[in-house]
């Protein structure tokens, strides 16, 4: 490959990078809202369960990063 594709795929890979980060923030944000008892009832087992697949997510995206594997989850508290 030459220079100017690597240089391409560097700004690419920053353009996305910049605007998926900044979306995943946006919802990490969202899911803070949740924490208002004013408006929503939840359990401390619901809250675990959240941040356990968030937080599970979050490492499966960094080894993609090392390997070439790819895993898809959903995630559902019923």
């Amino acid at each position: 490959m030459d220079d100017n594709n690597r240089e391409e795929d560097r700004k690419n890979f920053v353009r996305l990078a910049t605007k998926r980060v900044n979306n995943a923030l946006k919802y990490v944000r969202l899911i803070g809202n949740l924490s208002n008892t004013s408006n929503y009832y939840y359990k401390d087992e619901d809250v675990e369960k959240i941040f356990k697949v968030i937080t599970d997510e979050v490492e499966e995206c960094r080894q993609r990063f090392y390997s070439k594997k790819k895993v898809k989850n959903t995630f559902t508290l019923e």
